[in-house]
């Protein structure tokens, strides 16, 4: 069993859209999509530095188009697919929830949005190992915005919290900065939550036509309409990509693919799915 795993926020790097823009019909689907999502995603994907395409209402967008190109140019259809925070934007279109149009509109209005909720104040940080680290963050007032599994947990908070958390790691645990311009997958989101949903609900959402997996709690999606508004509201929400894990393992899954840009969650899936068959999508070469 198959799953497509598509990536989230962190994955990018320069120069990465460049070579799926010599796909058959991606020039013109690029060109469409900025003018949706209200980026140059050419210049993004082809031209601009890694500080450049680090903000929020760049990566985004960029990195769900990438992600689409990819698994366009796949002669093979997953039996599951999923995402880790935007990533679940894309994984949402692949199942037939949304379209990939609808997919970029919405994509690029969150990432202004979150970009707007970002004013200097909060952040987050990696932390790797340590033991009862989410009851440790809880009671230091930051909150476990990503839950990766393999004993990676994201913190999200206030800078001042999350100075602290560095002085005085929880648990044993080792804490590492993350470039990321605000505290995302928290309650300092909650006003991106309200500014998307408008126009969230202009979409028509379908019922998924793929196995489609929830990275907020690991659960099986029925139905599109529900799920649409979900996304919307995990905004502000944790990422649980550790019951991700458990429940495509529960699913059968014996092969991971993860979409352009492949790495992050391919390096996961090696420690959260002990013998399975990993690979990333394989941009085309130039002719």
């Amino acid at each position: 069993m198959l799953v497509f795993l598509a990536p989230g926020q962190g994955s990018q790097r320069p120069g990465m859209l460049a070579p799926w823009l010599a796909l058959p019909g991606a020039a013109g689907a690029v060109a469409r999509w900025s003018e949706l999502a209200e980026v140059d995603l050419v210049a993004a994907g082809t031209a601009w530095d890694a500080d450049t395409i680090r903000a929020t209402e760049v990566a985004q967008p960029l990195l769900a188009a990438t992600a689409l190109l990819s698994a366009a140019s796949l002669d093979r259809r997953p039996d599951v697919v999923t995402g880790h925070s935007v990533g679940a934007w894309v994984a949402a279109a692949v199942a037939g929830v949304i379209t990939e149009d609808d997919c970029l509109r919405l994509v690029g209005a969150r990432g202004r949005a979150m970009a707007a909720c970002c004013d200097g104040g909060t952040g987050m940080v990696a932390l790797l190992g340590g033991t009862d680290v989410p009851a440790a963050l809880d009671a230091r007032g930051v909150t476990a915005a990503n839950v990766n599994g393999a004993g990676q947990l994201v913190a999200a908070g206030s800078l001042a919290d999350l100075d602290a958390l560095r002085a005085d790691p929880p648990g044993g645990a080792r804490v590492r900065p993350l470039p990321v311009a605000g505290a995302f997958h928290s309650a300092w989101m909650a006003p991106a939550v309200d500014a998307l949903a408008p126009l969230a609900a202009t979409v028509t959402a379908s019922d998924p036509t793929t196995t489609l997996v929830a990275d907020t709690d690991g659960t099986v999606v029925t139905d599109g309409a529900a799920y649409l508004a979900d996304l919307v509201a995990a905004i502000a929400k944790p990422v649980r990509f550790d019951l991700v894990w458990a429940r495509l393992a529960d699913l059968g899954v014996d092969r991971v693919l993860e979409l352009a840009p492949a790495g992050v969650l391919s390096g996961l899936a090696k420690r959260c799915l002990p013998g399975v068959e990993i690979a990333g999508a394989v941009a085309p070469v130039a002719a």
